[in-house]
């Protein structure tokens, strides 16, 4: 039985190894700047900040930890939103995988893990919308530069995360006792063939559910509903199942425009990982 350092490490590498993920990197598929190696590379770079959770550090630090070892490679940033919900979920691990567990775990959470969340954007370059009118003090990109306004507002990470959720589906779990990754993880159970095949499939169906938040960020709400409609009309719900052949090309025409669904990417790590722990996907 693997601890849950080493099926959140796992996990991270399934996701970016199934094929084909539309407008994302793949075994099959890179980026102009961003390949396959650099998203496995950053895998085994998070592996400290994982087992730091794993053994119950604090979300924030162990996070921040995660995201150091992650950038330590070329291609930027491969999974900072992963990492965000695989850090909570490595700690529950350690207790009981289970919302409610979770959910205590995040209303635990600090200033202090505030303050490490927003130093992890000093290690990578993450692409986020602008801050809402009259928050600019605490725009992420700030960096630690914004702590003084975070300990001043007594802002803990749950309360960040709170406030990014209706623009961010990563954070979205963090205040929804992980709903989309619980159901992602039910999906790969659910699903035939090798692990990788699995997660490229739910990936999909995550896609062709709702439309992916850095999609919207990067490009605009059109372009993430336009993507998720392809998505759907790609998907059987039914059979939880997809035309491979009409995936690869759907793929190949969102690196060529440049549309990366990273959220849905990060949530099908999240499930991956559930699924692991659960003993429901068995490698």
């Amino acid at each position: 039985m693997r601890p849950p350092a080493q099926n959140a490490e796992l996990a991270l590498l399934l996701e970016v190894s199934g094929t084909p993920k539309p407008g994302n990197v793949d075994r099959r598929r890179n980026l102009s700047e961003l390949r396959y190696e650099h998203f496995l590379a950053g895998a085994v770079g998070a592996r400290d900040g994982l087992r730091m959770a794993e053994h119950g550090a604090a979300l924030g630090a162990a996070f921040e930890r995660a995201v150091a070892g992650m950038s330590a490679q070329r291609g930027g940033n491969t999974q900072f939103g992963a990492l965000l919900l695989l850090v909570p979920l490595t700690r529950a691990a350690g207790e009981d995988l289970s919302p409610p567990v979770l959910e205590s775990i995040l209303e635990g959470t600090t200033v202090a893990d505030a303050a490490d969340f927003y130093r992890a954007f000093e290690h990578v370059d993450v692409g986020v919308g602008e801050p809402p009118e009259g928050l600019e003090a605490l725009d992420v990109r700030r960096g630690s530069d914004a702590i003084p306004d975070l300990e001043e507002r007594g802002l803990t990470l749950l309360d960040v995360m709170d406030r990014s959720a209706p623009v961010d589906d990563v954070a979205r779990e963090w205040v929804t006792g992980f709903e989309r990754s619980f159901i992602a993880a039910e999906r790969i159970t659910d699903a035939d063939g090798p692990a990788t095949d699995r997660a490229a499939v739910t990936f999909l169906s995550l896609l062709a559910e709702r439309p992916d938040t850095f999609v919207a960020k990067r490009h605009d709400e059109g372009v993430a509903r336009e993507v998720t409609d392809r998505a759907a009309d790609l998907y059987d719900r039914d059979a939880l199942d997809r035309d491979p052949e009409a995936v690869e090309d759907f793929a190949d025409e969102l690196v060529s425009r440049g549309i990366n669904p990273g959220t849905t990417a990060d949530l099908t790590a999240a499930g991956l990982f559930i699924a692991l722990e659960h003993d429901t996907l068995e490698i």
